[in-house]
């Protein structure tokens, strides 16, 4: 066993854990911007360390995983922000649990909520 062959799999199993604990944030986080800042962070991680692990393990293969790399780099993060804003202008909205909602969103100013009414 060579020591390319050691490194594409040490970074093909840190690429998998990464991908794994993406897809458990996914799972158990409890709004949209949660999932999206988990799902991003760590597949964005986990993707590249497997892409890169297999241009490791097939050398002749490093200058098109290194592309591969660098457009997952790119549009991931930029896909994220997209769906975030989508999801914002929907007014789907943070979850927040606290009594001071107003000044927990940082977009209020922007895009300001609907009064809830009171009823007496």
């Amino acid at each position: 066993m060579s020591i390319m062959e050691i490194i594409g799999g040490t970074f093909i199993i840190i690429g998998s854990i990464f991908l794994f604990l993406g897809a458990l944030g996914i799972f158990r986080m409890p709004d949209i911007y949660n999932r999206l800042q988990a799902g991003t962070k760590a597949t964005t991680l986990g993707g590249m360390s497997l892409i890169l692990g297999v241009g490791f393990l097939e050398p002749s293969w490093m200058m098109k995983m290194i592309i591969i790399i660098i457009f997952i780099a790119y549009s991931n993060p930029i896909s994220s922000h997209a769906l975030a804003r989508a999801m914002y202008k929907r007014k789907r909205y943070p979850l927040i649990l606290s009594e001071d909602k107003e000044n927990m969103d940082a977009y209020s100013e922007v895009n300001p909520h609907e009064k809830e009414e009171v009823k007496s």
